[in-house]
C-alpha cells in the first residue's frame, strides 16, 4: 500500500467512526433550574436534523418552542421566546457523558444553571 492509499484509507476510517458516534439528543430530557421563587421543573423535547435543533420546553409556566437551536459537536444551544414573544430565554448548553449542563440567562431576569438527564 502507498502512502497516499493507507493515509486515504485512515481518513475514512476516522470519518465513519466520528459519525458512528454522533450525538444523539433526541427525545425527553428533565431537570430542574433553581429560581428565586423556588425550583422550576422543566422538560425538553429535542428533535435533531444534522446540526438544526428543533423541539419545545415545557414547565409551569406553559409550553414554547425552541428557536434558534444547533448541535455543533458537545455543544447545544438555542433559543425560546417567552411570555408571547416578550423576552428570550438563552440556553446554552454542553453534553458531558449523559447528562447535558446548561447556563441560562432569563432576559432581564437572571440566570442560572441547568442540569437535564434523558427521562426514561
Amino acid at each position: 500500500m502507498t502512502k497516499k492509499t493507507l493515509s486515504i484509507a485512515l481518513f475514512l476510517l476516522i470519518a465513519f467512526a466520528t459519525a458512528a458516534f454522533a450525538l444523539d439528543i433526541n427525545g425527553k430530557w428533565k431537570g430542574s433550574l433553581a429560581s428565586p421563587n423556588g425550583d422550576v421543573e422543566t422538560t425538553m423535547d429535542f428533535k435533531v436534523s444534522g446540526d438544526k435543533l428543533t423541539g419545545t420546553v415545557t414547565n409551569m409556566y406553559g409550553e414554547e418552542q425552541i428557536a434558534e437551536g444547533s448541535v455543533k459537536g458537545d455543544d447545544v444551544n438555542f433559543v425560546v421566546n417567552a411570555g408571547g414573544g416578550q423576552f428570550k430565554i438563552v440556553y446554552k448548553g454542553k453534553v458531558t457523558g449523559a447528562d447535558i449542563k446548561f447556563h441560562v440567562v432569563i432576559g432581564e431576569f437572571g440566570e442560572g444553571d441547568l442540569l437535564v438527564k434523558r427521562a426514561s
